[in-house]
């Protein structure tokens, strides 16, 4: 697998990324202040990290705001240490 891929979804999984999918699942849509509030972030970093998260496929954008739009997500990945 090319490093670059892998080094780009390590940045999918970052920490914040990740407080954001957990604060919409089984919420419904939230408005991104909304997601924010419940995260104890700014709005425009918040913003930004939706964004990401919207073009991965990981939430969806609708009139009502975003949604996490499954049940249940896996991930899987292998921590290597620093070469």
């Amino acid at each position: 697998m090319d490093s670059r891929l892998r080094a780009g979804q390590a940045c999918l999984l970052a920490p914040s990324r990740l407080a954001i999918v957990k604060a919409l699942a089984g919420q419904g849509a939230l408005s991104i202040r909304e997601v924010a509030r419940r995260v104890g972030r700014d709005v425009q970093a918040v913003h930004r990290d939706v964004t990401t998260l919207i073009n991965a496929g990981v939430i969806d954008r609708s009139a009502e705001g975003v949604e996490f739009p499954y049940d249940r997500i896996h991930f899987e990945y292998d921590v290597n240490a620093a070469a």
